[in-house]
Formats: C-alpha cells, sequence, structure tokens
C-alpha cells in the first residue's frame, strides 16, 4: 500500500519558523490520542473520550483579544472595546520571541478548511505545540483530504502556543495571556491560555472579516435542517442554547455554532461540535449526552473518577464552562455536505436574566434587525473568565466579541436574505421565568422545545397573538405542550408591580445601548425597539 504523504509542500520557513524540533504533519486521530497520553497532556476515559485540562484559562480570555493596527485593514474593522487596536512593532516583537521559544521544539501541524462551501472555503493552517490542541482543530474545522495535503497553501494561519506567556510590561498585553489578529500577514498569534475555544474562535473571527466583503453573511448561530428541507438558523452566545436546541431528534443538524448565508443557501463554517456539557441531561440531550462517552470526543475541564476513568458531567469543580468537542459524526442525524437551503425561520436566543422576556414571540422584519443589533442575553457562568453567574449583557449581533466588521454590515446583509426570502423570525427566551436570576427558575428545556416545534412546523401561526406592551413583539396565546401561564411573563411573577419595574428597566437597557448604533440604524428600525422604554439608570 503507498504511503500517504502528509506533509504540505508550503513549509514552516515560509512562517519564519526554522530549527524548530520534530514536526508532526497533520496526524490522524489515533494517532494524536497516542501523543496525548504519551505527552502526559490527557488521560483515556472510559469508552473512548480523551479529557484534557486548559489550566487557569477555562474560559475565553475576552479582554485579551487584539487586532493588529495595519493599513490594509485599518478602515474596515469596527474599533472599540472589543476590536482593540495592537501596534504593528509590538506584534513583531512578539513574533520574533515566539520564534526563539520554539526553537528546538516538536510542533503539530494540521492543514484544514474554513467554510463547508467550496467557493468560500479559507485554506487554514494550525501550528500548536501539544497533541491535543491539534486533535481539536482536527476536529473542529474541517479535514482535508489526502489528496489535498501535499498542495495545501493556507490563506490565514494560527500559531498556537498555550506555555509561552507574554510579559505585559514589554508586549503591551494586559495579561500574560494574548490573542493577536493580523489580518495583513494572515496570522493568529495566541498564546498564556490553553482554552481550545481560542482557537476556533479565531478562524470565525477571520471570516466574518472575509465574507462580509464577498457578499456572504457570516453568522454565530447554530442551523438544522427539516425533513422538507426547511432549514432554520439559531443566533445566541454561549450558553443560550445553540448547540442543545439544534440537534432536534425530527431535523438534521447543519452545524451548532458557526455558518455563512450566501445567494445559494446556508454553509457551516466547521467539522465538529464545541457543547458545553456542564449537568448534561441524557434524557432531554440524548444526542449530545452520547458524544461524551464516544472515541474522538475531547472533554475539557470535565470530571472524573481516576480509577473507573468514568467521567462526572455534574463535577463544576474546575469550572461551570465544562466542554466536549466532538466531530458532527458523532451525531446521527446530520447534513453530511454541511450545507442546506435559505432558511424559513431565524431564532434569536436569549437567556434573559432578569425574567422578563416572553418565553417566545414573533418579530417583524425591523424588530428582527433592532434585536440582532442589540443581542441581548446574559453571560453564562464560566464561559468568560470573571463571570461567576449570569450577567445582563448586549453584544452586537449574538457575537460581538467575533465580528470585526461595523454591526450595521452583518445586519443589513441579514435584512435583505430575511426580505428576499420572507423569512419568519423570533425571539425566544431561554433564562428565566417567574422572577429574575435568584428568584425565578430556568425555563424548562420542555417547553421551549414545544415553542420551537410549533413555530418550525407552522403551527404556531395559527393561534391568536397579542402585543407585549412593553417591548412590543407579538406573543402567542397558547400553544400546544406549554401553560399559558407561561407564555406572558408578567402572569408568572407573584408580585406584578416588580414585575413592571423590572421589564420598564430592561426597555430603558435597551434604549440605551442601542444609542451607539441609532446614526447608522433606519428610522424603522429604531422605531422597533421596546414601546415603554425608559433610560437606564
Amino acid at each position: 500500500m503507498p504511503v500517504k504523504r502528509l506533509i504540505s509542500k508550503y513549509g514552516l520557513e515560509n512562517h519564519g519558523l526554522t530549527n524548530v524540533g520534530k514536526v508532526h504533519w497533520n496526524h490522524n486521530t489515533p494517532m494524536l490520542y497516542e501523543d496525548i497520553i504519551r505527552n502526559g497532556e490527557g488521560h483515556l476515559m472510559h469508552l473512548g473520550p480523551i479529557a484534557v485540562r486548559t489550566g487557569l484559562h477555562t474560559g475565553r480570555a475576552a479582554k485579551e483579544k487584539f487586532i493588529v493596527e495595519e493599513s490594509g485593514s485599518q478602515d474596515q474593522v469596527w474599533w472599540g472595546k472589543v476590536n482593540k487596536p495592537f501596534p504593528q512593532d509590538k506584534f513583531d516583537m512578539m513574533f520574533r520571541r515566539l520564534e526563539a521559544y520554539l526553537q528546538g521544539r516538536p510542533l503539530y501541524v494540521q492543514d484544514c478548511y474554513g467554510g463547508h462551501d467550496s467557493r468560500y472555503r479559507l485554506p487554514v493552517r494550525v501550528i500548536t505545540e501539544t497533541a491535543w490542541h491539534s486533535l481539536f482543530a482536527r476536529t473542529m474545522l474541517i479535514q482535508a483530504r489526502w489528496e489535498e495535503l501535499e498542495k495545501h497553501v493556507p490563506q490565514f494561519t494560527v500559531l498556537h502556543v498555550p506555555n509561552f506567556h507574554a510579559i505585559p510590561e514589554i508586549d503591551g498585553t494586559h495579561s500574560e495571556a494574548f490573542i493577536l489578529l493580523n489580518l495583513s500577514k494572515k496570522l493568529v498569534l495566541i498564546g498564556g491560555t490553553a482554552y481550545g475555544g481560542e482557537i476556533k474562535k479565531s478562524v470565525f473571527t477571520v471570516l466574518n472579516y472575509l465574507l462580509p466583503q464577498k457578499n456572504v453573511l457570516s453568522m454565530h448561530c447554530s442551523a438544522n435542517c427539516g425533513p422538507d428541507g426547511d432549514s432554520a438558523l439559531f443566533f445566541g452566545l454561549s450558553g443560550t442554547g445553540k448547540t442543545t436546541l439544534s440537534a432536534d431528534p425530527k431535523r438534521q443538524l447543519v452545524g451548532d455554532d458557526e455558518h455563512g448565508w450566501s445567494a445559494d443557501g446556508i454553509f457551516n463554517f466547521e467539522g465538529g461540535c464545541y457543547a458545553k456539557v456542564i449537568r448534561l441531561d441524557h434524557e432531554a440531550e440524548p444526542e449530545i449526552y452520547a458524544t461524551t462517552r464516544r472515541f474522538a470526543t475531547i472533554l475539557e475541564n470535565v470530571g472524573f473518577d481516576p480509577i473507573t476513568r468514568r467521567i462526572d458531567l455534574d463535577d463544576d469543580s474546575l469550572t461551570e464552562n465544562t466542554r466536549a468537542a466532538y466531530p458532527l459524526g458523532h451525531i446521527p442525524n446530520i447534513v453530511k455536505d454541511g450545507k442546506a437551503g435559505h432558511p424559513r425561520n431565524v431564532i434569536m436566543l436569549t437567556a434573559d436574566a432578569f425574567g422578563v422576556m416572553p418565553p417566545i414571540s414573533k418579530l417583524t422584519p425591523e424588530q428582527a434587525m433592532y434585536h440582532f443589533i442589540s443581542g441581548y442575553t446574559a453571560k453564562v457562568a464560566g464561559t468568560e473568565a470573571g463571570i461567576t453567574e449570569p450577567e445582563a449583557t448586549f453584544s452586537a449581533c449574538f457575537g460581538a466579541p467575533f465580528m470585526v466588521l461595523h454591526p450595521s454590515r452583518y445586519a443589513e446583509l441579514l435584512a435583505e436574505r430575511i426580505r428576499e426570502h420572507k423569512v419568519d423570525c423570533w425571539l425566544v427566551n431561554t433564562g428565566w421565568s417567574g422572577g429574575p436570576y435568584g428568584v425565578g427558575k430556568r425555563m424548562k428545556i420542555k417547553y421551549t422545545r414545544a415553542l420551537l416545534n410549533a413555530a418550525l412546523d407552522g403551527s404556531l401561526a395559527k393561534v391568536d397573538y397579542e402585543e407585549d406592551p412593553i417591548f412590543g413583539v407579538q406573543v402567542p396565546t397558547e400553544c400546544p405542550g406549554v401553560p399559558k401561564k407561561i407564555l406572558k411573563p408578567r402572569n408568572t411573577w407573584k408580585d406584578k408591580e416588580a414585575y413592571d419595574k423590572k421589564a420598564e428597566h430592561l426597555a430603558g437597557l435597551f434604549v440605551e445601548n442601542f444609542r451607539q448604533f441609532e446614526d447608522q440604524a433606519s428610522e424603522e428600525v429604531k422605531a422597533a425597539g421596546p414601546m415603554q422604554a425608559v433610560t437606564a439608570g
């Protein structure tokens, strides 16, 4: 049998990396398993998953992400709290120090792609100093075919060196961790953090810069497809239910986190899923639960018995943000080519920590734009460093940390697609009911699923609706399998006056947040916000 050539002719010297140790080119999953265990990077669990630890950083280091300020992209980037500038000379100095650090050290290389649509896919190379991060990249991105590897030339490269720490006083970073994106050099430098999510989100950030310039909407959303080819998008930040709600046994999964929407339909950016698994319920989420017991699944910071090697999904001793990274093929019902037609439904998920948003409401196109740009949700415990309990926040496009361009660019593309394809838009609260966090209870997933099923199969369109007096959205008066009482959140509160005050307060937060976008929003979109809003404070 002929030996497969795993090494690209485009060598590491093209990245300025010379005199490194042994380079492990495009190792497959069994080979990486062997190295992970041999290197002491992880442990083999019962039934085959690999368990790893990420150390200090168990979530994204959002404050440590920067974009290099350079002439080619400077006028395109949405500079501000999210996209913080980093000097070119500091980046160059960091890279030189990384070069020196890597002298004589072994490296792992994965040549892969971002995006299932061949017309828009991005050839990517991920260079790591650990085998388990190479496995993570191989799992989460799209694997190149054997015959493509020799001629693979990356259009973007991620250099991931978690054991190399920045020196803030010298490097100009906030801490020892850093994620530096250089759009002109087509290079991302990651160091000081072993959290796997930084790799996939770096590639996503690059696609968010490149694709809208090709008239393709890049989206932080999950997607699935019904038996009639009716696809649906689920927007939302981590922890709001994108992965859980899109994994539906009655519908085929397209992807759980990142997608593009072109003139021909939608396509997944990734080859795997990255699910939060803390206290995962095997009855409520059987498909995802099953992946945590399979070979090729990477379990980040999940507890386990060191003797029996059986995992404990209830163990939050390291973090609330325990994660499982697994190939899409671990989900039994998937769209194998990662592509689907234009959506019939767009669902915007919010984990409302105030407990005042309806569990589901129908949006006009203008309201959809308003809520898409606003991106209201709650940061869920452990998703970012320092977050220990849900915290109300607004994240433009339901993914501001990854959006390089101004939110209006993405919103305009979404508006065009919604109008052109007559898409129904829904706002779904997967957060609290009966009171705010600490008083009320999290919405039962069976109710959320029942509401979504009714929206997706069209039956929710046949019921009567009433307008919410504060938020102006249309709320159904009934839905099969869901108690009428919870459809109107005010009815679930014992203290109705307390509800009114809390709802008005949240409406005020919406208005205050949206002021930053008013200069680029139409009058119709500005008027689609809360109707009885008062300014925050």
